[in-house]
């Protein structure tokens, strides 16, 4: 673990506006500097660096933070490795903690199972490149245009079909087996040991950094298994690798998007016809772990799997996880029968742009999928239909998105929104009514939190005033987070550069985007009245906790028959509510 003071120290030295400057063309624009976000596709620049604060923000996609979160979104590191690069740039010397012995075996290990695969890595290539035995897979290679600089540049080998040809290799260079077994590429049975990859093409999967940790092995005929990979070990999780990646990500950096294919060959396919920003799945469905990894590098995913029931299948499963996420998706639709492999080989980049460019968001593609599955020509099959949209719905967490295909839902199938309401649980899922809820106003805004959270920054009478009311009863969600953080570390007045300290105490990646956001600028509060700003969160939370009941009984009502004795208790309810709205 790196010191806190050497942390700040690296903060201290090192200018916000030189490290962005590295990635961005900034221009002044007052006590700011402006340019065009990195980490999303504009053309009016929203971005923002406050050289006197050290941070940044952008209004567009509200990514924020300090030099240490620009660098590790930038470059894909983590913080660690983002204030040893700063720390080298600014002249710091960091001091490494010694690592304990479980610590120092652990990395240990791991480089001498990276110098395992880099010399079975060497060893395949060499068997593609010169041996006889792989004259079959050359010419294979060579019909599906992927020899040359295509194999190059994927690392491809060749696996003999020889019991033990690696093993001896391994043991040639002085390798223990015992440890190259813990990565599954050679084993041993009564017989002795033994190649995993027998007579199959090799591909090898890397890190996002490029460290060879396991293989993919395919066969040349139609035989099955038609492919393998190295099993789970100390390099390899493949619930949170993509295929591919580090070969993306230069293009991915420009595009601020990233294609994700099935299979090694159609990433091949389409690496070759010059679409470099794609991955692909390590043969099993996209995991939570794979978003994390995707949202860390890019703004927009799209989806593009086989056309088939296996491929529909998966659109969909992954669709839930990216909505769950908060990441915006789209699906490639290609031909019947096509894959991208097949439609690259008979069709231009242009044609497959032309399907990229009709990609549909993987929600709207869900629901044409399910109506062409199911008619909706009867009161049954719509309930039927509903019943199977409404669970991936609720997934959704963009109020207007979340009302824009209700009304679409409805207009498809012919039904009221009431009726979907009902069906839906009686809670109602109009925009307005959403807005009020924690997770969209951390997205928006929320004025008056904000206002106030800004003002304790620079009156600490104010932050005393929070104190003594109580924190809980001005602010919520990451609000009161942010609120509860600020007055247990902040004692008495405040200069600028603290701020970016600040930000590291706020661990969390939202945390970091309010506070980037609401003190990037915040020039205009110098004459605002900190008391006038905590009377009206005080009457704002009153009011909310009211409409809140308010929507609560108005669900309800909307389930119950009218003139039924709850029916008339939750009108008198509303009633009440709304004269003790009025008296605020």
């Amino acid at each position: 673990m790196i010191p806190e003071q050497k942390v700040r120290e690296v903060l201290d030295r090192t200018s916000i506006v030189e490290v962005v400057s590295e990635y961005v063309q900034l221009r002044r624009s007052g006590a700011n500097f402006l340019g065009l976000c990195p980490f999303h596709s504009e053309k009016t620049p929203s971005f923002n660096v406050n050289p006197a604060r050290e941070i940044f923000h952008c209004f567009g996609c509200g990514t924020g933070g300090n030099a240490f979160s620009f660098v590790m979104k930038m470059e894909g590191l983590s913080f660690p490795e983002a204030v040893k690069s700063l720390a080298r740039k600014a002249g710091v010397e960091i001091e490494e903690r010694l690592l304990t012995p479980s610590e120092k075996h652990a990395q240990d290990e791991r480089q001498i199972l990276l110098r395992i695969n880099d010399i079975a890595l060497d060893y395949y290539r060499t068997v593609l490149k010169q041996k006889p035995e792989a004259a079959t897979a050359r010419s294979y290679l060579d019909r599906r245009n992927a020899a040359g600089a295509v194999a190059e540049a994927y690392g491809l080998g060749f696996a003999s079909d020889r019991r033990d040809d690696l093993v001896k290799h391994l043991k040639a260079q002085g390798v223990d087996l015992e440890v190259a077994s813990k990565l599954g590429i050679v084993r041993k049975n009564e017989g002795g040991w033994y190649d995993l990859f027998r007579n199959r093409l090799i591909f090898p999967i890397r890190a996002p950094k490029g460290d060879v940790i396991a293989f993919a092995g395919r066969v040349l005929d139609d035989s099955l298994p038609k492919y393998i990979n190295s099993p789970e070990s100390p390099l390899y999780h493949k619930s949170s690798v993509l295929f591919g990646l580090d070969l993306a990500l230069p293009a991915v950096r420009t595009e601020k998007s990233i294609v994700i294919v099935e299979g090694y060959f159609d990433h091949l396919a389409l690496y070759r016809a010059g679409i470099l920003n794609v991955a692909a799945t390590c043969g099993t469905a996209l995991t939570p772990d794979h978003i994390s990894l995707l949202k860390r590098h890019v703004s927009k995913v799209y989806s593009l799997f086989d056309s088939d029931a296996a491929g529909r299948k998966a659109t969909i499963r992954s669709m839930e996880l990216f909505l769950e996420q908060r990441v915006p998706t789209y699906v490639i639709s290609l031909p019947e029968g096509e894959d991208p492999d097949s439609f690259l080989e008979n069709n231009s980049l242009e044609a497959f742009r032309v399907c990229q460019e009709k990609a549909r968001p993987a929600f709207e593609f869900f629901v044409r999928t399910v109506l062409s599955q199911i008619p909706a020509d009867s009161i049954d099959s719509k309930i039927r239909i509903v019943d199977e949209l409404i669970p991936r719905f609720r997934k959704i967490i963009d109020p207007l998105e979340r009302e824009l295909y209700e009304k679409e839902i409805c207009r498809l199938l012919g039904i009221s929104s009431h009726a979907f309401r009902k069906r839906l649980g009686g809670l109602s899922v109009t925009v307005r009514d959403l807005s009020n809820s924690p997770a969209s106003h951390e997205h928006i805004g929320d004025t008056r939190q904000e206002t106030l959270l800004a003002l304790m920054w620079r009156h600490a009478e104010a932050r005393s005033e929070v104190y003594s009311i109580g924190v809980e009863k001005l602010f919520a969600g990451s609000y009161l987070t942010l609120a509860s953080l600020m007055l247990q570390e902040i004692k008495g007045d405040v200069d600028a550069q603290e701020l970016s300290h600040f930000l590291e105490k706020a661990e969390a990646p939202e945390l970091k985007v309010i506070l980037s956001r609401l003190f990037v600028s915040d020039g205009h509060l110098a004459d605002v009245s900190w008391r006038e700003v905590f009377d009206s969160c005080q009457r704002g939370r009153e009011e909310k906790a009211i409409r809140f009941s308010n929507k609560d009984i108005a669900a309800r009502l909307a389930v119950l028959e009218p003139g039924s004795e709850e029916y008339a208790a939750l009108l008198q309810q509303a009633d009440l509510l709304r004269t003790r709205k009025s008296k605020l």
